[in-house]
């Protein structure tokens, strides 16, 4: 049975900063592609961040310097640390492999003071 789960989010003020963190379980995690999506209320998911087996990284223009996604095969996780939030910023993000289609339930990111 495949599961991603994340943890991570929270309400933190703007400027502030999060670590989201993605266990992935059912997977041959190793050779998977890995991605956050985030969605926003009244608003498409999208693809915020993503990254190879190898670690090459992309990111959407928007959040491009002020987060960073990695990855640790040994324990079959991703992160996505994000610094200098803003309320835009604001959304539920999902963790997402690209091998097999698989969503996470979410965690919310709220960004407000």
């Amino acid at each position: 049975q495949v599961q991603l789960v994340e943890s991570g989010g929270g309400l933190v003020q703007p400027g502030g900063s999060l670590r989201l963190s993605c266990s992935a379980s059912g997977i041959i995690f190793t050779i998977s592609v890995m991605a956050w999506y985030r969605q926003a209320p009244g608003k498409q998911r999208e693809l915020v961040a993503r990254i190879t087996s190898g670690g090459s990284t992309n990111y959407a223009d928007s959040v491009k310097g002020r987060f960073t996604i990695s990855r640790d095969n040994t324990k079959n996780a991703m992160y996505l640390q994000m610094n200098s939030l803003k309320p835009e910023d604001t959304a539920v993000y999902y963790c997402y492999s690209f091998n097999g289609m698989y969503w996470g339930q979410g965690t919310q990111v709220t960004v407000s003071s």
